[in-house]
């Protein structure tokens, strides 16, 4: 993960799915040496107490809209500090290669010379359904899951019949088309009486879970607000053993 020369440093690090608590001790050690903090909109404010009192704090959170334009801007940020000697932290909620961009970010600083380190996070996808009492695999019920993304590069349509015969789907970023993806999985097969829970703010004290069915869900019937994790399967229905 080294390049050749004299410039500073980025590093990759995964904040987890909200909760401080879930941070990693390398992610602390790191954010305690990084003279720039890049951070995104779902980082809590109690991971960015871990910086370095004299860091420079930058807000990089993507709205709708704004996507590329931000991104482009972080490009800037990361070549810009890591080339003055600086070590830049780009801090992402969940983990920094799971639908982040942080592998697009980390071939940039590569192409610059820049020394990465990759410091992984907890992904969301994962252990939000499971503190939620919805673990992702369970003998006899699923022994296979997909994490999908809700929405395509530039609009491309998602191919969501390749994903049918998988026994757990994780969607994340799909509460804005979540009625198209029911439909588009209904018509792939799957029925829609299959259970599926929506995890708003998972592992943070604002947490809400909102169950129902995928036919629920492709009439449009179910209010959900971002960030949530979409979770559809079989798998669900163990949130009634497991969940506290």
């Amino acid at each position: 993960m080294k390049a050749k020369g004299n410039q500073g440093k980025l590093i990759l690090i995964g904040a987890g799915p909200g909760d401080p608590e879930l941070l990693t001790l390398k992610a602390v050690r790191a954010l305690g040496q990084a003279d720039v903090v890049l951070y995104d909109r779902l980082v809590a404010a109690e991971i960015l107490k871990f910086a370095r009192p004299d860091a420079e704090l930058v807000y990089v959170g993507k709205h709708h809209g704004e996507q590329e334009q931000t991104q482009s801007q972080i490009f800037d940020l990361i070549v810009s500090h890591a080339l003055a000697g600086k070590t830049v932290a780009r801090l992402k909620g969940g983990d920094p290669i799971v639908f982040g961009r942080g592998a697009e970010e980390w071939a940039l600083a590569l192409e610059h010379g820049i020394e990465v380190e990759l410091i992984p996070g907890i992904s969301s996808a994962i252990a939000v359904p499971a503190l939620a009492g919805i673990p992702l695999t369970y003998r006899r019920t699923s022994q296979s899951f997909a994490v999908i993304t809700g929405h395509c590069h530039e609009g491309a349509a998602q191919e969501w019949a390749r994903y049918a015969g998988i026994d757990t789907l994780v969607v994340l970023m799909g509460v804005k088309n979540r009625t198209v993806i029911a439909l588009a999985l209904l018509a792939a097969g799957r029925s829609a009486e299959e259970p599926v829970a929506f995890i708003e703010r998972g592992t943070t004290e604002r947490e809400r879970v909102v169950l129902s069915t995928l036919g629920e869900v492709s009439q449009g019937t179910v209010e959900v607000h971002n960030p949530a994790v979409f979770v559809i399967g079989e798998v669900v229905r163990l949130r009634g053993t497991l969940s506290p």
